[in-house]
């Protein structure tokens, strides 16, 4: 195969944060390198919340902070749970200037990368869309474009969700509407002060706002809100399952949520600028595919690795993109294309961060799915409900009304109902912790 036309070392295909830092991993290596992006320029067909966290991104680019078009760093963490007309926040305030993460807008943030990768001597092909794998003798060795074939020793597809070539390779089934996530959001313009004064944060402050409940009530689903430099992203994510079954359609739930008396002070007067939706994995652990093969690797969103609880996808996707990279460079000086020296890229994600904390929550989704009406509507509302009773100031002794707060929650739920909450509840936290 070494003299094939269109041959290199590595093809790359996807041009997000997994195959952007596993692109530039081995370009820093001195290993030809081609990053194919199907879209105008990397970061024109992405989509996510809004924000990139600092010490995973500084293993890529070291100097990301001082070079790359951030929007704001985040001081604040907010978690709201609503009902139809009402709200109970939490609000967490970072005590030190280290930032933990910044928002970003993707269209931006990631073509700087690519330029940054073209640096190093990534070679970046876009508007092109691979069609299919190469295969000789069940080894991947290049892909095909609309126009032509590339060849290479390894291909690494960072190519989404819904990775086609993945299940080309055979490495992946047929994703099923529990397994993912459909997101849809909205960038609403507004002026910096407004944004500052509405958020109570400065210039260069960012707010992280995540929803639970309304408008999702009883399905699984989250919202967000993040604060750019002069606009806001607001969205929200619910299994397609339950799109599906409900015969829901995503962007009412979004002008729904827009609409809550406790979210529509933050975006009044502001200008709708852009619209966009995407799949997000969602099966964690128990439904990441067969990583590697003979020829192939897989990362990022394309090997299901999202940590959704924690709304972390971003520095899963470039650390998994790192370790292929690492791993595509040790085959490479081996030169041993086998998935006998690819395997390696799975044993260095298992000693990541990455597979530990998934396998934490492996039995998330499967909980939430048996239990989702008691964590995502009951409860959100029994909350609500309780602080209410505890704010009212009438002329009736309070253990009264907490006595008969607590009968209500007992006779509504029963008791069976509740003794299965906590079970459920007890198992996600043992697996957890322990």
């Amino acid at each position: 195969m070494e003299n094939l036309k269109n041959k290199t070392k590595v093809i790359v295909v996807g041009g997000g944060p997994a195959g952007i830092s596993a692109a530039v991993t081995i370009a820093r290596a001195n290993i030809d390198v081609i990053l194919i992006e199907r879209g105008d320029f990397c970061g024109s067909k992405n989509m996510f919340g809004g924000a990139i966290y600092t010490q995973p991104t500084k293993e890529i680019f070291p100097d990301f902070e001082t070079e790359a078009p951030l929007e704001r760093k985040n001081v604040t963490n907010k978690y709201m749970l609503l009902t139809q007309s009402e709200a109970t926040t939490i609000s967490y305030n970072k005590k030190t200037d280290n930032s933990n993460s910044y928002t970003v807008i993707r269209g931006k943030f990631d073509r700087w990368m690519a330029e940054k990768a073209k640096k190093e001597g990534v070679i970046i092909v876009t508007s092109t869309v691979v069609t299919d794998l190469l295969m000789e003798n069940n080894k991947v060795i290049g892909v095909q474009t609309e126009l032509e074939k590339y060849y290479a020793d390894i291909v690494i597809l960072a190519d989404g969700v819904n990775s086609l070539l993945a299940k080309q390779a055979g490495l992946r089934k047929n994703l099923k509407p529990q397994d993912v996530a459909l997101g849809v959001k909205e960038v609403i313009k507004l002026d910096s002060e407004k944004i500052n004064e509405r958020f109570n944060v400065n210039n260069d402050e960012g707010l992280i706002t995540e929803i639970v409940g309304y408008p999702m009530n009883g399905m699984l689903g989250l919202g967000y809100i993040y604060t750019n430099k002069e606009s806001i992203s607001i969205g929200l994510g619910i299994t397609l399952s339950e799109l599906v079954d409900n015969k829901i359609k995503p962007y009412e739930l979004l002008d729904k949520l827009k609409e809550h008396p406790s979210i529509k002070p933050f975006i009044k007067d502001g200008e709708p600028v852009e619209y966009s939706a995407h799949l997000i994995p969602e099966g964690g652990y128990n439904k990441i595919p067969k990583l590697f093969a003979d020829g192939v690797l897989v990362v990022g969103d394309a090997a299901m690795l999202v940590n959704n609880l924690h709304w972390e996808g971003t520095n899963l996707a470039m650390i998994s993109g790192k370790l292929a990279g690492e791993t595509a460079i040790l085959a490479i000086n081996k030169n041993d294309f086998s998935k006998n020296t690819l395997k390696i890229y799975q044993k260095k994600l298992k000693k990541s961060f990455i597979i530990k904390d998934l396998m934490s929550y492996k039995n998330l989704m499967s909980e939430m799915h048996k239990r989702r009406y008691s964590f995502t509507d009951y409860y959100i509302k029994k909350l609500n409900a309780f602080f209410d009773v505890f704010t009212n100031v009438d002329s009736i002794p309070k253990k009264y009304k907490f006595r008969k707060f607590i009968k209500n929650v007992i006779f509504e739920r029963n008791i069976f109902e509740l003794f299965k909450d906590i079970v459920s509840t007890i198992k996600i936290i043992l697996r957890i912790f322990i």
